[in-house]
């Protein structure tokens, strides 16, 4: 009687396996992993979209907040994952720029190990100062600094983070990158912006959502947006190009990945409710007054965009000698 129970047991313990996984994606709640703590930018994207990949999927979709080195940990718990849909990956360009800094300690392949689903947004940096800061523009910040070098400092959210590459960027097209000047590397944008807004630091670029609200309340000034175009935000910011910077264009860009040898049609399924999503006119303008532009591109284009980018920050991180091992 007994081996007969256990036998049945073990029918109905395969045949609700094969239930669930002939049940069509998505069955049960999926995840997507913030590698970053929640309030920053990277955050505020993912919380937008999660609820709206919710409404497209008719499934619970939970954000889950996996702050640490950079955001190394929370993109490690993603890289050992099932690739079975149900835990994704939300961060911005620093994802790709990790493996480049952290050659020694880095323990997964940001490419190898993650499919890339399809990239979602793009958020153009604010160039600000502290408001004791003499200069108006982005040129006559480099005159100032080129004047008395040992009165300036740069301030940046993190290392290897799109306002770091930027500034450096920044200090070699204005002549200023041998003048020493520090870059204060802080945990984080709140940390950073708090010593720009308390005098600590001079200048900073930063990601729109996180920037925006000190500018607005005169706390900061912005003299540029790294963007192709003004920031219909501050309209009256030129962008970098304007200031004289003719080449210069600079984006915090947000992608959405899965855990590598996902399954084609899951990875369908996803990209298809991006696709709709990020065309959606109401998602588009909740996007705006965050300081991003919807940017979709599908799986095989992003992994493009992300070769492209890559190289270019390559350049930046050997010019500048940035590391962090």
């Amino acid at each position: 009687m007994g081996v007969t129970l256990l036998a049945t047991f073990m029918a109905l313990g395969v045949a609700r396996a094969q239930s669930n996984a002939d049940r069509p994606y998505p069955s049960r709640p999926i995840t997507i992993v913030v590698p970053h703590a929640p309030g920053g930018s990277v955050d505020g994207l993912a919380r937008v979209f999660a609820m709206k990949l919710g409404e497209e999927l008719k499934q619970s979709v939970i954000v889950d907040n996996r702050p640490g080195a950079s955001g190394l940990v929370g993109a490690g718990i993603v890289a050992r994952s099932a690739p079975d849909g149900y835990t994704l990956y939300i961060n911005a360009s620093i994802h790709n720029i990790n493996p480049m800094l952290y050659r020694k300690t880095i323990k997964f392949d940001a490419v190898k190990d993650f499919t890339a689903v399809s990239m979602l947004a793009q958020g153009a940096l604010i160039f600000s100062v502290n408001p004791q800061v003499p200069a108006k523009s982005a040129r006559e910040l480099a005159s100032a600094v080129k004047a008395n070098p040992k009165q300036y400092n740069f301030a940046t959210s993190g290392n290897g983070s799109a306002g770091h590459l930027a500034m450096s960027q920044y200090m070699y097209d204005s002549g200023i990158a041998d003048l020493q000047v520090p870059i204060a590397l802080y945990k984080g944008g709140g940390p950073a912006l708090a010593d720009l807004m308390g005098g600590q630091a001079r200048a900073m670029m930063d990601p729109m959502l996180s920037s925006l609200p000190s500018v607005k309340a005169g706390k900061l000034r912005a003299i540029a947006v790294t963007g192709r175009t003004r920031s219909p935000l501050l309209p009256d910011v030129p962008t970098m190009q304007e200031a004289g910077y003719k080449d210069f264009e600079f984006y915090s860009w947000y992608g959405l990945w899965a855990p590598a040898k996902l399954p084609n049609e899951i990875g369908k399924t996803l990209d298809a409710a991006s696709a709709r999503i990020m065309a959606a006119p109401d998602l588009k303008a909740r996007l705006a007054g965050l300081g991003f532009e919807s940017a979709y591109k599908n799986g095989g284009d992003f992994e493009k965009y992300i070769d492209s980018e890559t190289k270019r920050y390559r350049t930046i991180i050997d010019r500048a000698h940035i590391t962090a091992d």
